[in-house]
């Protein structure tokens, strides 16, 4: 059996080989052509696709996340070289489950797929450039190892059954990451046609199976798994199906598309708009500068070397102006060119590891609403729970448990939601919102001590870079009950007078260089009188100015 395997295997390599070189097999592909036309017309009801390729716009971010790393499952990696010492294992899986039939061969499994053939080539969006023998024997072998593998985490009686063999010698962890990648699923239903051999009856078949999925969904997920009854398994498609409407109930809600970005009245202004209206107040600050420069006449000297030289010493005396130091110091201290360098340096060093403004929702950090008053708090639910009470300001969120594979999980679900495409982007909204509140370590610091993030990475820092780079998505979506959650938030955060206080101050104080403009030009009017003063009256005798003033 092992051999044939090997054999048919073989063959279909050397053919994709030679197809992949360019050197096409015209009789092939038409034969190939019409069994699928002829199969199409012995079952025309078609078959929704489940298993798809990885988006490139996620896949060029993270490749790790999507590509199996120890197992293949299914043909989309089955030739990889890297992965094929797998293959001894997975027939010896094979071997174990044909002594399990009741009283057949593996060749009798492989005849029931060849019957599915349609149904199984409808399961996977990328045309399967293999004959309907071999791919049969490939996704019997890996079905026979899936589920000899499921059996670790299959709950009989409250304990875990550990019947998998090659478990032992290999890394689980790694596996894991392999078995819920999206590009490396196969359809649920071979997997009962392998049980259904092994059981007296499918509904036996199922028990086994359905306690061998729940088993490793609690193990793999993020979130704590609740309620089981309400979940169909054998009309799933994979697993990482059965895992994401674990974590995201289905939803009646009908999708909708985000046409413009909301900035929910934080305005952000762009880089090039900063820039050119610090290039037109500097023209203005250059000049007062000059001017004060040449007020050198008697003790005003003195007040303008003040000015000019070390303004923050000279301000600091005055009642109310410790508020204004650093806009003042910037004002007569730096020049143009220094003031446009700096902040297009900061600028750039800020956003090396941000994403774009776009594709981040405008809400304020876990810190900042922490401090505006904001609490935060554990729900039991799931992710659609997500509440935000308006009465005691606090913001409900599911607790989520951080791993090494934890960014996989949440990565393939992502791009498993954005291909189905059955429904809003739910889980996808989630996570945006996650790294729209989480921005250092701080921020994961209190959603760990409130209980929300259970971190079983070496630092809250490497949990604040999983959840930033997770903005990447295929495009923007809109989600009511999380968009309204997200709306109460920045709501009752813009109406805390802290909040208002400093934004007033932004928007007036630091961040209005117009406003500096006229506070200098006030000051060169208030010198240039008292100049004019000293020039009438002899004022030296009251406007003493000390030399320790310079120091």
């Amino acid at each position: 059996m092992a051999e044939e395997t090997n054999m048919n295997s073989s063959q279909t390599a050397t053919m994709t080989s030679n197809s992949n070189n360019g050197v096409v097999d015209e009789h092939r592909w038409v034969i190939q052509i019409r069994q699928m036309l002829e199969e199409e017309l012995e079952d025309d009801a078609g078959f929704p696709v489940c298993i798809f390729n990885i988006p490139k716009t996620l896949l060029s971010v993270k490749p790790d996340c999507f590509i199996p790393h120890q197992i293949a499952l299914g043909p989309y990696h089955h030739w990889r070289e890297e992965l094929y010492e797998m293959e001894s294992h997975k027939v010896a899986a094979a071997r174990r489950a044909q002594r399990q039939f009741q009283s057949l061969k593996f060749e009798n499994l492989v005849e029931e797929m060849k019957k599915l053939m349609p149904k199984i080539r409808g399961c996977y969006n990328k045309y399967l450039d293999l004959s309907g023998e071999a791919l049969a024997w490939m996704l019997a072998v890996d079905a026979c190892f899936l589920l000899e593998f499921l059996q670790i985490y299959a709950i009989k009686e409250g304990k875990v059954q550990t019947e998998f063999h090659a478990g032992k010698n290999f890394s689980n962890y790694v596996m894991l990451r392999d078995i819920v990648m999206l590009e490396n699923q196969i359809p649920l239903f071979l997997m009962r046609k392998v049980l259904e051999l092994q059981h007296s009856s499918l509904e036996a078949a199922d028990v086994t199976f359905i306690a061998s999925l729940i088993g490793l969904c609690k193990e793999v997920s993020p979130f704590k798994m609740m309620n089981f009854s309400s979940i169909k398994f054998t009309e799933h498609s994979h697993l990482l199906d059965v895992l994401y409407h674990m974590i995201v109930p289905k939803s009646e809600e009908q999708p909708e598309f985000a046409i413009e970005l909301v900035s929910d009245g934080l305005d952000v202004p762009t880089v090039d708009e900063i820039v050119e209206e610090i290039k037109d107040s500097t023209q203005v600050l250059d000049l007062i500068r000059n001017l004060l420069s040449k007020l050198t006449e008697g003790p005003v000297s003195h007040v303008t070397r003040v000015l000019i030289s070390t303004p923050a010493n000279f301000f600091s005396k005055l009642p109310g102006f410790s508020i204004l130091k650093q806009p003042l110091e910037l004002l007569f201290s730096k020049t143009k060119a220094e003031i446009i360098s700096e902040y297009e340096d900061s600028s750039s060093t800020n956003n090396i590891h941000k994403p774009p403004l776009i594709e981040e929702i405008a809400i304020p950090s876990v810190t900042k609403l922490y401090n505006s008053g904001v609490q935060f708090a554990p729900i039991k639910g799931d992710i659609t729970s997500i509440t935000f009470d308006t009465k005691s300001f606090t913001l409900y969120l599911p607790t989520v448990t951080i791993d090494v594979n934890t960014e996989v999980i949440l990565r393939n679900l992502v791009a498993y939601e954005a291909s189905n495409a059955s429904g809003p982007l739910i889980f996808t909204r989630y996570t945006e919102l996650m790294n729209g509140i989480i921005d250092t370590k701080e921020d994961v610091k209190l959603l760990r001590e409130k209980g929300i993030v259970l971190n079983h990475l070496k630092s809250d820092e490497e949990v604040a870079n999983l959840w930033n780079g997770m903005s990447g998505s295929v495009r923007l979506t809109k989600v009511s009950f999380l968009d309204k959650v997200i709306e109460d938030v920045n709501k009752y955060y813009r109406g805390t007078w802290k909040v208002k206080v400093g934004n007033h101050l932004k928007k007036y104080v630091f961040g209005s260089w117009k406003f500096l403009t006229l506070l200098a030009a006030i000051f060169l009017l208030l010198v240039t009188t008292l100049q004019a003063f000293c020039s009438v009256y002899s004022c030296g005798s009251v406007l003493r100015i000390d030399s320790t003033i310079d120091q």
